[in-house]
């Protein structure tokens, strides 16, 4: 029951239910868009039924976690986004500021029933003044802006 929780007690806050839940992905902010008449549509009879909207892409993997990086080195990671929907849709990706050492290489255009791969390019630097002693973390969400949501890759790393 969502009144209660694991222990048979009344639930002191409201419980918040997953994105998954919610009729949306994770890390994901919908778009206001209109309907395009042009777009690339996919008009077959065993879909004209379905009343959801199919449509969208996944990442795999969701988080992209380099670790702990040596300052001055270059790496790389690549992760794929792959569309789930039946029509062909477009995407961009929002380069990440160069403060952060982040870089995404990828080839632009639509992707019809495929997945493209994005490859992460992190050059470790530190950006502050003074000595920490240890680790800096870089933390930093990259936009990858498709045709109905803007969907968020968190990429994270230590840098020693």
């Amino acid at each position: 029951s969502l009144l209660v929780n694991a222990a048979g007690q009344p639930r002191k806050e409201k419980v918040k239910l997953p994105s998954s839940l919610q009729g949306r992905q994770p890390n994901s902010i919908p778009n206001k868009k209109i309907e395009d008449p042009v777009a690339g549509k996919v008009n077959t009879s065993s879909l004209a039924t379905r009343r959801q909207h199919l449509s969208g892409f996944h990442l795999m993997p969701p988080r992209v976690t380099f670790g702990v990086l040596k300052e001055g080195c270059t790496y790389a990671a690549t992760v794929i986004l792959k569309n789930v929907g039946v029509n062909f849709s477009r995407f961009r990706v929002k380069q990440p500021p160069p403060h952060t050492g982040l870089r995404v290489m990828y080839t632009p255009g639509p992707v019809a029933g495929l997945q493209v791969e994005l490859e992460i390019e992190i050059f470790a630097m530190v950006v502050g003044e003074e000595d920490t002693g240890g680790l800096e973390e870089i933390s930093h969400d990259i936009e990858i802006l498709t045709e109905t949501e803007t969907l968020l890759l968190p990429v994270k790393a230590n840098i020693l």
